[in-house]
């Protein structure tokens, strides 16, 4: 398992500031990167990998290993899209369906491990 970069509670915070509003780069970047490392805690492994451009992107899920290139399954999402779909703001099938995930691959589906942590007001 990776060592987490950001301090859980300046991590919560930043999902706190970013659901509420915050749009600065550095609030939405902390946010969005929390949430890649609390999605690759839950759900160790190399079979999918999760973009949420331009801040960051995580691999998780148990499965075959990728090591170069394109791997078998990836999801890829906006930083305020991610950000709603794990905390409770937007479900995934309401993500797929309005065009803000791009999802391929046969393990490309998180709905099920979302959200990985809940707001108070959110979903």
């Amino acid at each position: 398992m990776a060592r987490r970069r950001i301090d859980t509670e300046a991590g919560i915070a930043a999902v706190r500031a970013a659901a509420e509003g915050d749009e600065s780069r550095a609030t939405v970047a902390a946010a969005t990167r929390f949430l890649l490392e609390e999605l690759a805690e839950r759900a160790p492994g190399n079979a999918l990998e999760v973009r949420v451009p331009p801040y960051g992107a995580t691999q998780c899920l148990p499965g075959p290993r990728h090591t170069r290139g394109t791997p078998p399954g990836v999801v890829e999402t906006d930083p305020a899209s991610w950000i709603a779909l794990a905390t409770g703001g937007l479900s995934w099938a309401e993500a797929l369906e309005d065009g803000r995930v791009a999802a391929s691959g046969v393990r490309a589906d998180l709905g099920m491990l979302l959200p990985l942590l809940r707001l108070p007001g959110s979903g």
